[in-house]
Order: C-alpha cells, then structure tokens, then sequence
C-alpha cells in the first residue's frame, strides 16, 4: 500500500508542476497579498509553509522558533487579507503556492 501512495504523491506533485501556471494565474491577487503580508521576515516565509492544517498555532511557533505572540499578530494579518480562516486552530493557507514562492523576493510570482 504504501508504494501505491509514494506513486500517487510523485502523480500529484508532476501535476502541481504542470498546473502551476495556471494556479498562478487563478491566485494573482491573493499570491500578491501574501507577499505583502509576509514580507521578508525568514520565520514568516517558513511559517506559511507549515500552514497546511496539520499543525496548530503553538506547533508553528514551535517548529520555527516564532514569538507565539508575534505569530498570534501574524495570523491574524494572513486573516485579515482572508489569506487563511480567521478562527482556524489549525492554519491553512486560501491560496497554493510553489516551494520556491519566495525566491527572489517573489518576483517571478507576481
């Protein structure tokens, strides 16, 4: 079962790679207002990446070394730009991004 689930995993991320310009397209407006929102910080950048649902608040903080006050004050802009559910013990990004979203200061992104 779990080769079954490897395949799936490598299907789905060559369809990312494919669907990619596309999502770009799709996703302009909130791609631009995460990056705003972020800004150059290192632990927000690798705080969005743990925001996939799995992981609570205090996980976050925890995995990226972040104030968990200052990350409250982050989620809380994300929210705000309707960039993830206002209430969400559990954060989850509203908008997909590619893991190299933030090369180059976002530039290709945008």
């Amino acid at each position: 079962m779990s080769r079954e689930i490897e395949l799936l995993t490598e299907i789905r991320d060559l369809l990312l790679v494919l669907a990619e310009p596309a999502l770009a397209q799709r996703d302009q407006t909130l791609r631009a207002a995460l990056l705003k929102v972020v800004g150059k910080g290192a632990k927000n950048r690798a705080a969005v990446f743990l925001m996939n649902g799995s992981m609570s608040q205090a996980a976050i903080a925890k995995a990226v070394q972040f104030d968990p006050s200052n990350l409250s004050k982050f989620m809380k802009a994300l929210a705000k730009e309707s960039l993830i559910a206002a209430d969400d013990k559990q954060p989850k990004l509203a908008v997909t991004i590619p893991p190299n979203f933030f090369d180059a200061e976002g530039k290709a992104n945008e």
